[in-house]
Formats: C-alpha cells, structure tokens, sequence
C-alpha cells in the first residue's frame, strides 16, 4: 500500500527547475531589472504604470527584486527572465504583497515570492484583489502567505505547475494565514502543483463557488501546526481528483483532510466531485481521520478513491 503512495513523484516534475536553478545575483548588475517593449525600468511601479490601462508584458530579470508594485488597471504579464530565478523577496505594498492586483487580469510566470510578512499576519505573494489571474511555475516559500484574494464572483484563478512551501500561520492572537486562501471567487482551478511543509492553517483554502482542483501532491510529513488539507468552508461544485494526500504528524487538527462547507452554506456543493484521490496518514502514529469531512447536507459525489489505514472515506457533521 505505500509503494501505492508514492508513484508519482511527491513534486511535479515541471516545478523542479524552480528548486534546482543556481542561486541568482543581485538584479541590479547591469541593466534595467525590468523591461516592457525594450524599455528599461528601475522599479516594478514605474513598469507597471507604463503600461497603464493598455495590455503588456513586463519581463523581469534574474536577481533578488527588494521591490513591489500595485496594478491598478490594464492587463499585465509579469514573466521572468529565467524561470525560477527572478527572486522577489520580503518587501510589499500597502503592508498586503509583493504584487498587489487589481486591474483588468494578470498573469505571473516562472516567479518566486519568499519571506513576505506584515503586521496583520497576512503578507503575501499576490494580493488579488479583482479579476482573473493565471499563473504557471512559479514558488511561493517561507511567508505568512502564498496567495490571498478577495471576492470577485465573474473571475477565475488559475494556478498551474507552481510550488507553496513553509507558508501559513496561527499565531500572535490574528486569524490565521492558509497557503492559498481565496475569496467568492468563480472558480478555482488548481492543476500539477505541490503543497508542503505548512507551518499553520489550511493548505488549500476556497470560497470558490466552482473549483477544479487536480494532479496535485499535498505533502504534510513536514508541516507543523497545520489544519486541512483542502478546505472549502462555504461549499462549492466542481471537482477534486486524481490528487496526492499524505497528512503529517504536527496537525494542529487532524480530524479530516477536506471540508466541505465547515463555515457556512454559502455555495452549493451538490454533485461536486472527489475521485480517484490517493491519501495516507503517518505509518505508525496509530490515530485516524476522516477523507471527506461534510457540513453541507448535500449529496456529494464521491467516487473510488485509495485511501490508506486509519482513513475514513466520508463523515457527515
């Protein structure tokens, strides 16, 4: 059975340049750190403002980016250089992120965001506070925060081959911080990514009213004082399939790896779909848990999953 487990590769492959690019130098040596259409910008706002309410693409250089920047209109691309190697780290707008957005749409690729935190413990990568965003390859490491949205009910938020790691808190008497926490979004779409090492709050945490959560590996054998694995505390439709769960050992609650409406009844959650999800619990730690925790009332459809000792498939609350 854990041979089973452990198939896939706990990391999606196409992540794994992000972990092994060779460490970058500073971004100021030698030209601009960011360009829009071959012009050179010192800083991210000024690029961004260049761009205004037009559509554009900021391409941003290899290096450690002290820097942040708030789309207030347009659509923009942020895109590195070199994926995986273009480093923002630990600076943020309006005390929220490294990019704050709330223009007509974004994308973000092949980006990492590290070391974001602020006063209300909720410093993050992407503060998004509007409209659809996409984003591919990119790393989200050791902040209070990966992703945190506000509600936009027309949009989606799509995240494709991207890494969170050492994210999350529950501490300092503040609410807590999730890896992903998202609003009433439209949907979510959430394909080929790695959850790990969570270090407080829920790895995944939507109020999405349609999520599409799939091919992902959830592995919290490193994480400490965490909750859920998924978390869906207004309910939602959609579905959750062919994902990897292993729950760690320091949870600060253990009792499920996905809720289903624990917070409210906001969303309908009738026919949303759980299938062909492989999920284990720590080898000899001898407590159990339940696969799908619901609150909902609704009937949910959950398929054949590969669920290891000590797994409850389904417990209504």
């Amino acid at each position: 059975m854990l041979k089973s487990f452990f198939r896939r590769p706990l990391l999606p492959l196409l992540a794994l340049p992000l972990l092994l690019a060779p460490a970058p130098l500073p971004a100021q040596t030698g030209g601009a750190p960011y360009s829009v259409d071959g012009r050179g910008f010192n800083r991210l706002q000024d690029a961004v403002d260049a761009i205004g309410d037009g559509e554009g693409t900021i391409r941003i250089a290899s290096g450690y980016h002290r820097d942040c920047a708030v789309q207030t209109a347009g659509r923009i691309a942020f895109v590195a250089a070199e994926p995986g190697r273009a480093i923002f780290d630990g600076v943020t707008c309006e005390g929220k992120a490294a990019l704050v957005l709330r223009g007509a749409g974004a994308r973000v690729d092949g980006l990492v965001f590290q070391n974001m935190r602020v006063p209300d413990g909720n410093g993050a990568g992407i503060r998004l506070e509007t409209s659809d965003l996409a984003i591919v390859n990119a790393m989200f490491r050791n902040s209070e925060q990966g992703i945190l949205t506000a509600d936009d009910p027309e949009a989606t938020l799509t995240i494709d081959r991207s890494t969170f790691s050492r994210l999350g808190r529950c501490d300092r008497g503040l609410s807590c911080a999730h890896s992903v926490y998202t609003g009433i979004y439209g949907k979510v779409v959430v394909t080929r990514t790695r959850f790990e090492k969570g270090s407080g709050g829920h790895y995944l945490k939507t109020r999405a009213i349609a999520v599409d959560i799939n091919d992902n590996s959830f592995d919290d054998t490193q994480g400490t004082g965490t909750n859920y694995m998924i978390d869906l505390p207004s309910g939602s439709v959609g579905r959750i399939a062919n994902n990897m769960f292993v729950q760690g050992k320091d949870k600060e609650n253990y009792s499920a790896l996905i809720a289903v409406a624990a917070e409210e009844r906001k969303n309908p959650s009738r026919g949303l779909s759980i299938v062909g999800n492989r999920a284990s619990l720590p080898a000899g730690i001898g407590r159990k848990s339940v696969f799908v925790a619901d609150w909902s009332g609704e009937a949910l459809a959950i398929g054949a999953n590969e669920l290891g000792a000590g797994l409850t498939r389904f417990e209504k609350r």
